[in-house]
């Protein structure tokens, strides 16, 4: 419909695994899902619950009658009601015993820990396929000077490589998070309306060990290797907190990445890939923005932003719930995961077709290196026998008007010539283009590329190597 509002989420940016984890499909599905993992662990743990209920409720987990749930809701103005109803239709035997015991965040926060988690593994298996990417990138270009940068003016030299190494170091301290997240993340399970489990308690008679042991098995059958101890009504709302935060610190790290990116466009050394027949600007045919690293940055940017409504939706909670949280939750927490699917996806895409632009690499470091080598030539000269003060007067002079030419226009950086062919200093054209070897200005960034390959990705890239390889999409 193009009368209405589209999520350019969906319909440009995020790719259809996500959308679909966040889809009132998945929520669903996933409600019923609960519902007979909770019938089930209470048939195995005693309560009067028959094979055929069970049956029953399998044979239409996965066919949703949506009609008769939206117009159930219509009247009782309650989503969850309204789909055990429709359940129920379908499922005649086995509706006196769907949802026994449970209150509404049984299925609604539990769903969300499950989509929470789903999503998360999507975005570790992008953040995996960025990290094997630029890897690779770095590993080929470990020893390629560059002009490093401060402050955005010309440093000492670097590589190519090694400022990779730089963007790796941040996913690497992402994925580490992801990890952490996901071994750590714990289910809600069945803890009844304000968190006691009285509702349970009473269902199994007082058996405190029931009650515990459904709780356990619930989760252990939606894959959950343990659930929180106590909670209220719903799971700790600083969960949403955590999971956003690790999904802002993938797009600062994004954000970063595609910074560079466009400033090294600017200076025509590295510049992310651009289609054949792709349109820089509407009024200037020539002109080749880094339109997909933009666009990495305002997704970012975005995903930054929401990290702050699960923060405030944290530290305002009431007591044992209030339900501020809901509305908020809908939006933000599937907003920032098809954000980050998105940002990752260009990310790939722009790291697996970087474009480097060597000669205008070397160009830019003829033009800076002379001055960064003085120092090497003023020992030099000195252990020829030349006086370190006279001759440190020498270079400041010609270093000045050579700068001042370089400002007014000259084309070319003449400094080293101009020392050639100043005899106090006894060192030839020659010595002087030995002495200036780029590769000698790099310190140990080739050596710090190897052994950050070796020690913090190559252990990332091993542990995954089910992650299947994918192609990072930029669909408009």
């Amino acid at each position: 419909m193009k009368n209405q509002y589209e999520n350019p989420l969906i319909t440009r940016y995020a790719g259809k695994e996500m959308s679909y984890v966040f889809s009132p499909e998945f929520k669903f599905r996933c409600w019923r899902k609960l519902w007979i993992a909770l019938a089930e662990s209470e048939k195995e743990l005693g309560l009067a619950i028959t094979d055929e209920q069970i049956k029953q409720l399998k044979e239409f987990k996965d066919d949703i009658n949506y009609d008769v749930a939206e117009a159930r809701e219509k009247e009782v103005r309650h989503d969850v009601m309204s789909h055990i109803y429709a359940y129920g239709q379908q499922c005649p035997d086995a509706m006196p015993i769907i949802h026994l015991g449970a209150t509404s965040c049984y299925v609604g926060d539990n769903t969300d820990l499950v989509q929470m988690r789903e999503g998360v593994v999507i975005i570790q298996s992008l953040l995996v396929n960025v990290i094997r990417q630029l890897s690779e990138f770095a590993k080929k270009y470990r020893d390629l000077p560059v002009l490093g940068f401060t402050h955005y003016q010309p440093a000492q030299l670097t590589t190519v490589g090694k400022r990779a190494c730089l963007w790796l170091q941040d996913l690497v301290l992402d994925y580490h998070e992801i990890e952490h997240r996901l071994e750590t993340l714990k289910f809600r399970g069945v803890k009844g309306t304000t968190g006691t489990q009285a509702s349970y308690l009473k269902l199994f008679d007082g058996d405190h060990q029931k009650v515990e042991e459904l709780d356990r098995r619930v989760a252990e059958k939606m894959g959950f290797g343990g659930t929180l101890i106590v909670t209220g009504q719903t799971y700790p709302r600083k969960m949403d907190s955590q999971i956003l935060d690790l999904l802002s610190g993938i797009a600062q790290s994004a954000h970063r990445f595609s910074n560079d990116i466009r400033l090294l466009s600017n200076l025509r050394e590295v510049e992310e890939p651009f289609g054949k027949n792709q349109i820089g600007s509407s009024a200037m045919a020539y002109k080749r923005n880094p339109m997909r690293s933009e666009r990495i940055a305002s997704l970012s940017r975005f995903i930054i932003s929401l990290a702050q409504n699960p923060a405030y939706t944290a530290a305002t909670q009431w007591m044992e719930r209030t339900l501020d949280d809901s509305a908020n939750k809908r939006l933000s927490i599937p907003q920032s995961f098809l954000a980050a699917d998105a940002v990752l996806n260009i990310y790939l895409n722009v790291a697996s077709g970087l474009v480097v632009q060597e000669k205008m690499i070397a160009r830019h470091i003829d033009e800076q290196l002379p001055f960064m080598a003085t120092e090497n030539i003023l020992m030099e000269a000195v252990q020829k026998g030349g006086g370190r003060q006279e001759l440190h007067e020498k270079i400041r002079t010609h270093s000045l008007d050579e700068s001042a030419k370089l400002k007014d226009g000259a084309d070319k950086n003449n400094l080293l010539e101009r020392i050639a062919n100043d005899n106090s200093f006894g060192l030839s054209a020659k010595e002087i283009e030995q002495i200036v070897e780029p590769k000698k200005f790099i310190g140990r960034a080739p050596e710090q590329v190897d052994r950050f390959m070796a020690e913090s990705v190559r252990p990332i890239l091993e542990k995954s190597t089910g992650v299947k390889a994918v192609d990072g999409k930029v669909e408009v």
